[in-house]
């Protein structure tokens, strides 16, 4: 699920590690016998969505190397005190890697987790819920690894792989109808968000397949998609929340689409526990 291989992955890695740890991490330096050995394990303290985890092998090998063994996957559900990994190696790098490690643990499985929250939510209807672009700068790769990894679909990854034509996108083209002709010879994805019923007639009639509504109540989604009547996948956004959007769900779309799933994700608590002695 959290492809390592990825350059954008490794290149995010290397840059967190080279933040943190800059010319040497002085403290271990002066107080821990350079060849000492010791293990030590990453623990769940609350119940979380695991995201994140397949980056562990990856951070000590950028830093020299370490034994790790994985006991869950990205995906799992843990209870509080769930033994997630244990790693073994150079006691000085387990402790340089301990604080991007649990960054990345923290951060991924809080966004993972919040997203299994949305996708509760909606259990048995057929709605699918988007991630968004909403995500922390440079590491949109892996939030939206970790918005899949809790069972979201991922949306578009940027402005280069689909074409989203939002409102500032109808008004400096000219209206809805001009925007839309002049997509005619993409072959990807083309949806286009509408704000009024008239917009939707519009795109509508010229040929649009995928229609984004923004910022209706539930009861004004379940009256456009009613009348839509099929001719277009729907996608609702804006205002919508762990507490309302069963009600959105439930007016019929096709998807919704979360930016709070990345942009207000809060991180889990994990800790890093370090054994005693050498091995």
């Amino acid at each position: 699920m959290f492809d390592i291989s990825n350059p954008d992955v490794r290149g995010v890695v290397e840059r967190a590690l080279a933040e943190d740890i800059g010319s040497g991490d002085i403290t271990s330096d002066l107080t821990i016998p350079k060849n000492l050995t010791t293990r030590g394990s990453f623990i769940a303290k609350q119940s979380l969505v695991l995201a994140g985890i397949e980056l562990l092998p990856l951070i000590y090998e950028l830093r020299g190397g370490a034994s790790v063994q994985l006991r869950a996957e990205s995906g799992s559900k843990l209870s509080s005190g769930s033994l997630i990994a244990t790693v073994a190696g150079r006691a000085r790098t387990l402790l340089e890697c301990e604080r991007v490690a649990l960054n990345f643990l923290q951060r991924l499985s809080g966004v993972a987790t919040l997203a299994r929250k949305y996708i509760d939510a909606v259990e048995g209807t057929a709605v699918r819920i988007l991630d968004t672009r909403k995500t922390t700068p440079g590491l949109r790769q892996l939030e939206k690894m970790a918005a899949a990894a809790g069972g979201a679909t991922n949306h578009r990854r940027g402005l280069f792989d689909a074409v989203l034509i939002k409102n500032n996108h109808i008004t400096a083209a000219g209206g809805v109808l001009h925007a839309l002709e002049r997509t005619k010879g993409f072959t990807g994805p083309v949806e286009i968000e509408v704000r009024t019923r008239a917009e939707m007639e519009e795109a509508l009639s010229a040929g649009a397949k995928h229609l984004l509504l923004d910022n209706l109540s539930p009861v004004e989604a379940a009256e456009w998609i009613r009348k839509v009547n099929g001719r277009a996948t729907i996608e609702l956004s804006g205002c919508i929340t762990l507490e309302n959007i069963r009600a959105y769900a439930e007016a019929g779309p096709n998807f919704i689409s979360c930016g709070a799933i990345t942009h207000s994700a809060t991180a889990v608590d994990i800790s890093f526990r370090l054994e005693p002695g050498d091995l």
